[in-house]
């Protein structure tokens, strides 16, 4: 919200901020005026004068681009004395998502999420949930002789995100979990004994670690949700297969955070019913 100021306030405003920013980047009077084209007394009247009248919009421009800050903040329009493009910058950055159970940087999000609620809607089943024996069929063909040493690696990141001291909502489209029973789609050629072990899991981690982690399940034919993690406030991330997209500003937080919220609120069964319709499925693998 923009403080009011009247002109006076904002033109001693101005004069404080201005004179701070010179200091941070280490420029004279002198200097500042040379950089940006004008006179030295200028730069001089701008600093201690003490009149309610504020300088142009080139001179404000053009001392903001030099000190790098932004315009708006020198002019007490802005609490952030980044620009705009420092601000986008923060508020939105990609990095590759190699093709692995928990990269580094998934697992330093993680890490400076502690403590926060951690919204998940996972691509497949969420890895922190599967058995070594899922994870192998799943990953070995793309990690080749080097699976084991992987997995090996991931395991302990991934016993460090079940006993964080987060909570887990983690939302599956229902089909998800159908297709994997039943051995469909993504799941074609997984054996039965590795799909009831994975089952088995599921109702083990349910029924330890609830209310701690709670898994919905909702129908993607009446809703849809790319693969996102909401990281507490912090930030949300979307996997965009090759690439995260992490969103760090707080009205896309709190966007997407109440889609994730609408997930479970339309839920076709939630946390409590789960193990029930994981036992059903468990009994129907051949």
């Amino acid at each position: 919200m923009i403080e009011k100021l009247d002109k006076r306030d904002r033109s001693a405003r101005f004069r404080s901020r201005l004179a701070q920013a010179m200091r941070a980047a280490g420029l004279s009077q002198s200097e500042l005026a040379r950089d940006i084209g004008v006179d030295r007394s200028t730069i001089s009247q701008l600093i201690s004068g003490d009149g309610a009248r504020l300088p142009n919009a080139h001179v404000v421009g053009a001392c903001a681009a030099r000190l790098g800050v932004s315009a708006d903040w020198l002019l007490s329009l802005s609490d952030r004395p980044e620009s705009a493009a420092e601000l986008m910058a923060s508020a939105l950055s990609m990095s590759e998502a190699p093709r692995a159970l928990v990269d580094e940087r998934i697992f330093e999000w993680h890490k400076e999420a502690a403590g926060y609620k951690i919204r998940h809607v996972p691509a497949a089943l969420p890895d922190m949930l599967k058995t070594r024996a899922l994870i192998e069929w799943e990953y070995s063909p793309h990690l080749g002789r080097t699976a084991d040493q992987a997995i090996g690696a991931s395991e302990d990141r991934l016993h460090w995100m079940r006993s964080s001291g987060s909570d887990y909502e983690i939302c599956l489209p229902i089909h998800e979990l159908h297709c994997f029973a039943h051995g469909i789609g993504y799941y074609h050629g997984l054996p039965a004994d590795t799909r009831r072990e994975q089952i088995d899991q599921l109702l083990a981690l349910c029924d330890q670690l609830y209310p701690r982690l709670r898994i919905y399940l909702f129908d993607a034919r009446r809703l849809y949700c790319a693969p996102i993690t909401i990281f507490g406030p912090l930030l949300c991330v979307f996997y965009a297969g090759g690439h995260y997209m992490a969103f760090r500003d707080s009205e896309r937080i709190a966007t997407f955070t109440g889609h994730f919220d609408l997930l479970v609120r339309e839920a076709d069964l939630s946390a409590r019913h789960l193990p029930t319709h994981l036992k059903r499925l468990r009994e129907g693998i051949g």
